[in-house]
């Protein structure tokens, strides 16, 4: 009778081992699976991100970018030129920005001018009527200091970038971290007033009196 018992009790912890090494195993595999599809999830968007997007209807945003080291704006001129010397609410500074796809990526147009922010092979930038290259095309990134850095899509590594005296810095000798390439987002001045609707005036209805016992007689 010891001897059963004892059996007994040895396969009760064959099975209890079994079931802990089998439970394991089970939530091995589904980390591994996680890890898998944030994986492939994670490239799946950056691989969307880098794609123009065609079929959604593109989201405008109009805007100035001042430039930390100037102290001024981005503006394009009418020859077709980059600086960062605009004044605040200057009409060459305004800037119309066009998403491009489900990413951060941005094309930057001058609404006076009609012209594209776009970069040449050479890092330089230059003003364009058309700007459906990857040329024209910037992604947006946010950085600690709440600054935004453009960095081009052709060009990696390559950053809108401009001096103290606010002429185009050449893109090539460009990083994130410099303040060269650091710009904030602003409303132009009076563009909330100007987009203001004002209020329709609705008059008051007039109360009407009930009719006294004296009017029907």
């Amino acid at each position: 009778m010891f001897y059963f018992d004892f059996f007994l009790f040895v396969c009760f912890l064959v099975q209890k081992q079994i079931f802990y090494f089998f439970y394991f195993i089970c939530c091995l595999c589904r980390r591994f699976l996680q890890l898998a599809a944030l994986c492939f999830y994670a490239q799946h968007v950056t691989e969307q991100s880098r794609l123009s997007d065609r079929m959604s209807r593109r989201l405008t945003r109009t805007y100035q970018l001042y430039s930390r080291t100037s102290g001024k704006h981005v503006q394009v001129l009418a020859n077709k030129r980059v600086n960062a010397n605009g004044d605040d609410g200057a009409v060459h500074a305004k800037l119309e920005v066009e998403t491009d796809s489900f990413g951060s990526r941005v094309r930057i147009k001058g609404v006076k001018t009609g012209y594209y922010i776009c970069m040449n092979k050479r890092g330089k930038l230059i003003g364009k009527r058309k700007g459906r290259g990857k040329d024209c095309i910037f992604t947006e990134i946010v950085l600690e200091n709440n600054y935004t850095a453009l960095q081009n899509a052709k060009y990696e590594g390559w950053y809108m970038a401009f001096t103290r005296k606010g002429r185009p810095r050449k893109a090539s000798k460009t990083k994130q971290h410099q303040r060269e390439a650091h710009f904030m987002k602003r409303l132009p001045r009076g563009h909330l007033l100007s987009d203001r609707r004002p209020f329709d005036v609705l008059p008051l209805p007039v109360p009407v009196q009930p009719l006294s016992s004296e009017t029907w007689a």
